[in-house]
């Protein structure tokens, strides 16, 4: 038996030695018809050009393929670290769908991959595409959500969320080529260009070497739209319009933090409407507040490109049903959030008074896109309900979550004067939180976690909406939601609400690790809760589980049972025809 283990050892080893080589795009991508895409291939040694044969479908791959190959003799890493020959060929185009198998040989390197390319209907099902991403929305954020805002009496709640009744539905897997785990930068990009990458790479199969900007690139469903259509383009997040979401709309890098190259890509495709935060990356220098290493002036490249300019909540109304381009930053970071900005008045408030909201800026965007009479494609993300979760700052992301699910109501009641407009809801990952039941300020004892209850003992929190809105009128009720991460730092559980502004959970000792943050030691019956992360984890991080993707309107009916968030990009493609059979 271990003759027989020890051969079969040996076999493997030598087996992946000889398919050490690495082809982008990887196995099993699928690709649209007409749409472009680098091919690269990547060897451990370093060989002459002859040396290399490169097959598709048993053919020499420039008669399949065409484009001219660039042949890199040695490829080189970080601190000048060799890494072997290259060959890459940029911007080639499939136009007939089938299956491709791509064979390259070069020594005792072999490497196989099989792409499929695939043709979309023939003509568009949808005149229009809303697609709303709840960033790291889970399902207990959703839940949380439901009962905040609505209320439960005897186990029924008292109400619904505009999402609830989107009646098309899927599971998506998240995982990233390099990792079961994930980030908001591959996930999004696989959603808008079909093909998975690693994390933190947007538009791009993230290749050895150390340069963010040259590795292989695919389309992205926006520069698939200038290609093919007339369509207009919105982009709003309460985020960075930078950040990993909105740019992947556009951007093709391989480190989602070359925010200030994405400014550029954004202007590069010019959508028609651009509204959210992160102005200090449009900023030249030597502005205050400025995040640039040039002096590159982006408001005005926008401007001089026909944008009009909005900075606060009363410019973007100012703007609503005017014409031309829409450029909206109302924030120099993230905006605030809006247990934040429209409660509380924390946060960075008092220095962004006048910021408008995830519904407003909706709005404004539905407004502008509707005029144009070939349709548009529209992105909205609740940008923060990922980012309140990382610091388990659970109150702040599920009024996130009451925020974004209003926005999905304004996109419904678009839908109800367009019946020819497609609605995706999703998230692009998840968070590792559940709701384990209620905190009862009124049980005795000053011994916070004695007063969680759970099962019979958990009854229903008291929140109120007496005004109606939507949102429950306190967070800091005296019967609420507890909800918990499974995944965190040190900290110390307050079991209340932060009001004093976003909760910090864990901070750097001089080790440079992440220990509890004192600032809540001492708050009447905080617990310390020794974290389940490394020591250099700061937040809460991700969870691999499935996201939940709902849908209504024409093209919904695609979405069914598991999916892999690159197979989301096909129904988008497929429901405005952008790989349609060519007749000509």
């Amino acid at each position: 038996m271990r003759t027989l283990l020890a051969a079969f050892a040996a076999t493997t080893i030598l087996a992946g030695a000889a398919q050490a080589t690495t082809v982008y795009p990887l196995d099993r991508a699928t690709i649209l018809v007409g749409s472009p895409f680098d091919f690269k291939v990547e060897l451990n040694k370093q060989v002459k050009p002859e040396d290399v044969k490169i097959t598709v479908n048993g053919q020499d791959y420039k008669t399949v393929l065409g484009g001219e190959a660039q042949f890199v003799e040695l490829e080189k890493g970080k601190e000048d670290k060799a890494l072997g020959s290259a060959l890459l060929l940029r911007g080639l185009k499939i136009s007939t769908p089938g299956a491709y198998k791509v064979e390259v040989a070069a020594g005792d390197e072999t490497k196989s991959v099989t792409w499929n390319v695939y043709e979309t209907a023939a003509q568009p099902k949808a005149k229009n595409i809303i697609f709303l991403l709840g960033d790291g929305l889970s399902v207990a954020h959703r839940t949380a959500a439901r009962i905040m805002s609505k209320g439960m009496t005897e186990g029924k709640a008292n109400g619904r969320l505009n999402m609830d009744d989107l009646d098309r539905m899927a599971f998506i897997g998240t995982s990233s080529t390099n990792a079961v785990s994930t980030d908001s930068a591959n996930t999004m990009s696989a959603y808008m260009t079909g093909h998975k990458t690693a994390v933190n790479a947007l538009g791009v199969y993230a290749d050895r070497t150390p340069a963010s900007l040259d590795d292989p690139r695919v389309e992205t469903f926006a520069e698939a739209l200038r290609r093919t259509s007339k369509k207009s383009i919105g982009i709003v997040a309460t985020a960075e319009v930078e950040d990993a979401t909105p740019a992947a709309v556009v951007s093709h890098t391989r480190n989602r933090n070359d925010k200030a190259d994405v400014v550029g890509m954004l202007l590069d495709v010019k959508p028609e409407v651009l509204l959210g935060g992160g102005s200090a990356y449009f900023l030249g220098k030597e502005v205050a507040g400025s995040k640039r290493k040039d002096n590159q002036d982006y408001i005005k490249l926008f401007q001089d490109a026909g944008y009009k300019l909005a900075t606060d909540k009363n410019e973007l109304a100012a703007n609503a049903s005017a014409e031309g381009n829409l450029l909206g930053l109302f924030h120099t970071g993230n905006m605030d959030v809006t247990l934040d900005r429209e409660f509380l008045k924390k946060g960075t408030v008092d220095k962004f008074p006048n910021q408008p909201g995830l519904v407003e800026m909706t709005k404004v965007a539905l407004d502008r896109l509707s005029k144009n009479p070939d349709g548009f494609f529209l992105m909205v993300e609740g940008s923060s309900i990922d980012k309140m979760s990382h610091p388990l700052d659970w109150d702040r992301a599920v009024i996130e979550t009451i925020e974004f699910d209003q926005a999905i109501g304004v996109a419904r009641e678009f839908q109800k004067a367009h019946p020819d407009t497609l609605i995706v809801v999703t998230g692009d990952h998840t968070h590792g939180v559940s709701i384990i039941g209620t905190v009862d300020d009124e049980k005795p004892g000053t011994e916070m976690r004695e007063k969680v209850g759970t099962y019979a003992e958990a009854g229903f929190p008291n929140y109120k909406d007496e005004n109606g809105d939507g949102y429950p009128d306190r967070v800091d009720v005296s019967r609420r939601l507890f909800l918990s991460a499974n995944n965190g730092p040190d900290h110390y559980e307050t079991f209340r609400p932060k009001l004093d502004g976003p909760f910090v959970p864990a901070v750097q000792n001089e080790k440079k690790e992440y220990v509890a943050n004192e600032q809540y030691k001492d708050v009447p019956g905080a617990v310390f809760v020794q974290g389940n992360l490394p020591k250099s984890s700061e937040s809460g991080v991700h969870a691999v589980d499935d996201v939940v993707l709902q849908s209504a309107g024409p093209g919904s009916e695609e979405f069914h049972g598991y999916m892999e968030q690159s197979d989301v990009y096909r129904v988008l493609a497929d429901t405005f025809a952008l790989g349609a059979k060519q007749t000509n």
